[in-house]
């Protein structure tokens, strides 16, 4: 026998060409999967909508879709459409605007505490340690008029108080219902956060909720590209800031637009700020008994997020329950340093200052 021997084989060898190819094929085939699955839970004339919208590959759906010049999910468009066509505003109503993940549930918690405190003095046996924040204070696209319902608001506000009813939206300033647009007594109240942070905490949390049917991670570096590029679940970024903040200038006793991180710096003055625009000033003498330090506290991400229902409990959004606890990640301010790298870092702010330009809109980049 010689003494080295040349084994030849004829398996085939599986190329990282071979590999992104089946990949691809994969991928294609688990995202047409779930847009069909998403179509079948849609009205035919949703479904004829979309048919002519332009559309993009989705963070956690396989597609978003253009809609009034913002990027939507199905749902989220046909939702809108049902709300535009049936709500109607009160004049003593408040709504809770933002873009997803900038400080959304937090805002809600403060509000419903600052509205309801005299219905709640005892802050031990306040609705806010037992429900979670998004069932006190109703999305009006994700929760109300979910999958084309139109609900009876009167039996979700009944008449048995003088509190105002109170909503939360993402939907972007311009596709409103116009009855709440028009309304000078209509209360908006809009929080932002700065585009670094609000990008990072929506990558995480759009990677908690992506449907197991579609594989893999969803990249940073994809996300960050789409970001930039505006599509983004309700979406770009900066025209649903701008939509608002423009609202704010014109008419601040109408819309208050408020920051998160002007709120984490300085809670009380924004909290005292907040309570007056809705009608709901602090006294002399509650500021003295140290009433909104005690709000503060009890809607503060760390109590919420010890919770037991924030822990363990479970919301319904459209016809899919998620779990509370991805609402609460971190909550701090300038975490996104751990994620982007400078050449990220310096796109983003180049956008930034180039669609913001003028507006006197403006953030801090640490």
């Amino acid at each position: 026998m010689p003494s080295s021997t040349t084994i030849t084989t004829t398996s085939m060898v599986i190329t990282p060409t071979h590999f992104t190819k089946h990949h691809q094929k994969f991928v294609a085939e688990a995202e047409e999967k779930e847009e069909k699955e998403e179509f079948e839970l849609l009205s035919q004339e949703c479904k004829e909508l979309l048919l002519s919208l332009p559309k993009e590959k989705g963070w956690r759906t396989p597609f978003l879709y253009q809609f009034e010049g913002f990027w939507c999910q199905p749902k989220e468009i046909q939702s809108i459409i049902s709300f535009q066509k049936h709500f109607k505003s009160k004049e003593s109503d408040v709504i809770l605007a933002t873009i997803p993940k900038s400080g959304t549930t937090w805002l809600k918690a403060l509000v419903f505490a600052i509205i309801n405190r005299k219905r709640y003095s005892n802050t031990q046996n306040h609705p806010l340690l037992t429900s979670n924040p998004h069932d006190l204070v109703p999305f009006l696209e994700y929760k109300l008029y979910a999958n084309n319902q139109v609900p009876e608001l009167s039996n979700v506000f009944p008449d048995d108080h003088d509190q105002p009813r109170t909503f939360a939206t993402h939907v972007p300033y311009p596709s409103l219902e116009e009855s709440i647009k028009n309304s000078e007594n209509v209360k908006i109240v809009y929080l932002c956060r700065n585009p670094f942070d609000t990008f990072i905490s929506s990558w995480h949390f759009i990677n908690k909720l992506r449907p197991e049917s579609l594989p893999g991670k969803f990249s940073l570096e994809d996300a960050f590209k789409m970001y930039c590029n505006g599509v983004v679940g309700l979406g770009p970024f900066w025209e649903h800031m701008l939509g608002y903040w423009n609202e704010s200038l014109k008419r601040p006793k109408k819309v208050l637009f408020l920051k998160y991180e002007d709120m984490k710096e300085d809670i009380v003055s924004n909290l005292k700020e907040l309570a007056s625009f809705l009608g709901f000033p602090f006294s002399v003498e509650e500021e003295r008994e140290n009433v909104i330090e005690e709000i503060a506290k009890l809607c503060s991400f760390e109590k919420l997020k010890e919770l037991e229902v924030n822990k363990s409990g479970k919301a319904m959004t459209f016809s899919k329950q998620f779990e509370n606890k991805h609402l609460f990640r971190k909550g701090i301010v300038g975490d996104w340093v751990n994620y982007l790298n400078p050449s990220m870092v310096n796109q983003l702010s180049q956008l930034m200052e180039e669609k913001f330009e003028g507006s006197g809109l403006s953030f801090k980049v640490l």
